[in-house]
This record gives C-alpha cells, structure tokens and sequence, in this order.
C-alpha cells in the first residue's frame, strides 16, 4: 500500500445504485481529496484486502482502510464523515453510540440497499476528472 500512503481508501459495492451515490457524495464533500476508492469487485480491492486477512472481511459492506487499520460498516461510515467539509464531520459523535446498535441500524440498511434503491448491471466507471481518485480503473 505503498502507493497510497498518507491517503485512506474506500471499498464499496460498485453495483450498488445507494453505494455509488454516496461515492459521490462523498467525493463532493472531500475537498482535501483524503480518500481514495475501489468497488469490492475489483481485482484491486481483492489484492489489498488480503493484506487483511487476518479479519473476517464482509464484503457486501463499506470498507474503510485508514492508517493500516480496517474499519466496516457504520464504524467505517463514521470515520469518514469525520474527514468531510461543509459540517459533516460533525456525524462523527454518533461514534459514541454503541457499535451494536450502529450495526444494527446499517445491517437493516444494507440488506435492503436493492430493494430500494435498485442495482446497476456493472460497476461504475469514474469520469476522467476522478480517475486519479479510484485504485484499479
């Protein structure tokens, strides 16, 4: 992970229509261009997640890899609103709540991610401008 020091990379479902929202909204929001991303069904994130492979990896959930620490669901969520402008960073004393029920709250979400908020057929292709921004495109 060399190549990506002193960046924190986002792992998320490339053919989920909510999780490609948030991709963007995060990029958006992320003004210091902190993070870097990789859809979970990418060689890539395939390659630097077993680098972790000591922990149980959910791969229909958001990963977060930030200073060599793995990081999931709302923990992960949690964390990187922690780095976006426009107060969005004030999300982050939601921490405080305990991770069960966070977890329970994103589970129910994500289980449900399809139903609502439907499915692409591939994953998403960033525009020229973010391709520097997304790890194997």
């Amino acid at each position: 992970m060399n190549n990506y020091e002193g960046k924190s990379i986002i792992f998320f479902d490339g053919v989920c229509n909510l999780c490609n929202s948030s991709v963007n909204f995060i990029i958006k929001h992320d003004k210091k261009k902190h993070f870097l991303f990789a859809s979970l069904q990418s060689d890539a994130a395939k390659e630097i997640l077993l680098q972790y492979n000591s922990k149980k990896i959910i791969f229909d959930s958001i990963i977060l890899i930030e200073a060599n620490k793995i990081y999931e669901k709302s923990t992960a969520a949690l964390k990187i609103a922690k780095h976006l402008n426009n107060g969005y960073f004030l999300l982050y004393i939601f921490i405080v709540i305990p991770v069960f029920i966070r977890d329970y709250v994103y589970n129910y979400i994500a289980k449900n991610r399809y139903k609502w908020y439907g499915k692409k057929d591939s994953c998403m292709i960033p525009t020229k401008e973010l391709k520097d921004r997304f790890i194997g495109s």
